[in-house]
């Protein structure tokens, strides 16, 4: 399995990863954990995603291709194919990425955009809460920790990221729609594009994409 998950932040491409993961064994490349696992250590890399990051915008196209192209020539992921969660999110990006996996002979096999009202979406992430520790997502309304404001996984305390308020939010949403939401339009020119509807149960959702990519 080699696919992309496409939609702006909130929709549930990470809940359809571990999905399709747990299902079918390929390995799941988020952009974004990548990027809190480096702003957690504080690398250099970490801090410069961070700034971005925190003001709602794109970290810039040179170092995201470069961090994937990387990933995606390991061992493990030409082995068990990939699902990529948060990449490309740009044309420019997009194109790179084709010229990536034609260089290691690794052609899509699909790509699903997972598509919700934006009210929605913000509604979604406005209630998210995470760990500061291990990267565990929780929702004050939906997913709930078992106790307040600590992680069930590791203990640690929770927190509501920067990138979660409302405002921050809304303006994720319009930078999806002017950077990535083209990127779309590049794969429907290819004939790649599946389009799901997000606003339902997940478990609904995943039958739907498992149906659509024919697997």
């Amino acid at each position: 399995m080699r696919i992309v998950l496409v939609g702006p932040p909130g929709v549930g491409k990470g809940t359809q990863s571990e999905l399709l993961t747990e299902r079918f064994g390929a390995v799941p490349l988020s952009s974004g954990a990548i990027f809190r696992s480096e702003i957690e250590a504080r690398t250099d890399l970490g801090e410069m995603a961070k700034r971005y990051i925190d003001q709602g915008r794109l970290v810039p196209n040179g170092v995201t291709i470069q961090m994937m192209a990387k990933r995606m020539r390991s061992a493990e992921v030409l082995k068990h194919g990939f699902i990529l969660d948060g990449f490309p999110r740009t044309v420019d990006q997009a194109i790179a990425l084709d010229q990536m996996l034609e260089d290691i002979e690794q052609p899509l096999d699909g790509v699903v955009s997972i598509e919700v009202d934006a009210e929605v979406v913000v509604a979604r992430l406005s209630g998210r809460i995470g760990c500061t520790r291990c990267g565990a997502i929780y929702h004050k309304v939906t997913k709930p920790p078992k106790r307040d404001w600590i992680c069930d996984q590791c203990n640690s305390p929770l927190f509501v990221r920067d990138d979660d308020q409302p405002e921050t939010i809304r303006e994720r949403l319009r930078v999806f729609d002017e950077n990535t939401a083209p990127v779309i339009g590049h794969y429907e020119e290819l004939g790649l594009v599946r389009r799901i509807d997000g606003d339902r149960d997940p478990e609904v959702v995943f039958g739907d994409i498992v149906r659509a990519l024919g697997l």
